[in-house]
């Protein structure tokens, strides 16, 4: 079967993405919804235990980039330790003093390691909140264990369980971004989206750019802030997710070692030279370094980036920046998430890429 080819012309379409981008449209919504939906939730039981040892936030699947993006927007000061856990099993010292939030999609293979964990907090004596679909796998372990359950209706999206279980975090006592913190996150999605739908063409387009910028490239996102870098490891899920497009993530400065070493290599020395060049006849695909800039990275991000480009350009390799406007951490955050939301919508678009991602539903 021949490989697909990256047709741009698709892009000028009206309805470009189909529900992907919709849904990317919908973010600020989803996030608003999503906290809406874990306020309106009894929550005593969260704020009689107070405030926990240690939050665990469990998600595996695409649910897994949401309890990474909570987490980086609790930030790394937050006072009580946050875990991130992706599979099955819980970390050995997670006990009855510790909170579990678990957030799941639907029922099958990439839901099974999140109940899983969920089931093995239950046993562990640990307090259990979850958020999903309303028959998700983890309703009825949760109503069994007293625990709390806020269903997410509608379609299946990244920002629904973020503002669930950020509101579930702070109904426990733990330090979690305020309401006007989510709305103003949410705001910055819009923005994004006026700037980036369907209807604005390319040429003014920046996730329609960053898209065709990155087509037969391997892409390789890096961010040097906890912001920059979980936007970078989202835009690597979510690219999977709904355009079936590898993308690597790096986070700075413990991975410029090996992103240089990458750009190098085999991959990074071959290919193209300018744009120009065609990247099929000079040498195929190549590592597109893609810099994730924060504006509240500082001095020391601001050089760990300024390496990593110093490193591409001696290779040979074309590098995209990608940035958003000051604001609060979680606003910053939402910021950079959305425009690459809307690249992935695009790559999925021009390749022609149907996935499981582009009509979830929640109920």
């Amino acid at each position: 079967m021949p490989p697909r080819e990256f047709d741009e012309t698709l892009l000028e379409r009206p309805d470009a993405g189909g529900a992907a981008a919709r849904a990317a449209a919908s973010a600020g919504a989803h996030l608003r919804a999503g906290r809406a939906a874990a306020l309106d939730a009894d929550t005593g039981v969260l704020e009689e235990l107070g405030r926990p040892r240690a939050l665990v936030l469990a998600g595996s699947g695409a649910e897994a980039a949401a309890a990474d993006v909570a987490a980086a927007a609790l930030g790394p000061g937050c006072p009580v330790p946050v875990q991130v856990v992706r599979g099955r099993g819980l970390p050995g010292w997670v006990g009855a003093a510790d909170l579990v939030v678990a957030v799941s999609g639907r029922a099958g293979p990439a839901a099974d390691p999140v109940a899983a964990c969920a089931a093995e907090a239950v046993r562990r004596g640990c307090a259990l909140a979850a958020a999903g679909p309303p028959d998700g796998p983890l309703a009825a372990l949760a109503e069994q264990s007293r625990g709390v359950y806020v269903p997410l209706r509608g379609p299946a999206t990244l920002w629904g369980p973020v503002g669930a279980a950020l509101a579930l975090a702070a109904a426990a006592g733990v330090p979690a971004p305020p309401g006007e913190a989510v709305e103003a996150a949410a705001v910055r999605m819009d923005e994004v989206a006026a700037a980036c739908g369907p209807s604005v063409e390319s040429w003014e387009n920046e996730a329609k750019t960053l898209a065709a910028d990155l087509a037969g490239t391997l892409p390789l996102a890096c961010g040097s802030t906890p912001e920059a870098a979980a936007a970078a490891r989202c835009f690597a899920a979510r690219a999977g997710a709904v355009a079936a497009y590898p993308v690597m993530a790096a986070s700075l400065p413990e991975g410029l070692g090996t992103a240089a070493a990458a750009l190098a290599g085999p991959l990074g020395a071959e290919g193209p030279r300018s744009i120009f060049d065609d990247p099929v006849e000079d040498g195929g695909v190549r590592l597109h370094p893609v810099v994730l800039e924060d504006p509240d990275g500082g001095p020391d991000a601001e050089a760990d980036l300024a390496a990593l480009q110093d490193a591409a350009h001696a290779a040979g390799a074309r590098v995209s920046r990608i940035s958003t406007g000051p604001g609060d951490r979680m606003e910053r955050l939402a910021g950079l998430i959305a425009l690459t939301d809307y690249a992935t919508v695009y790559l999925a678009a021009a390749y022609q890429v149907e996935t499981a991602a582009d009509e979830p539903s929640q109920g």
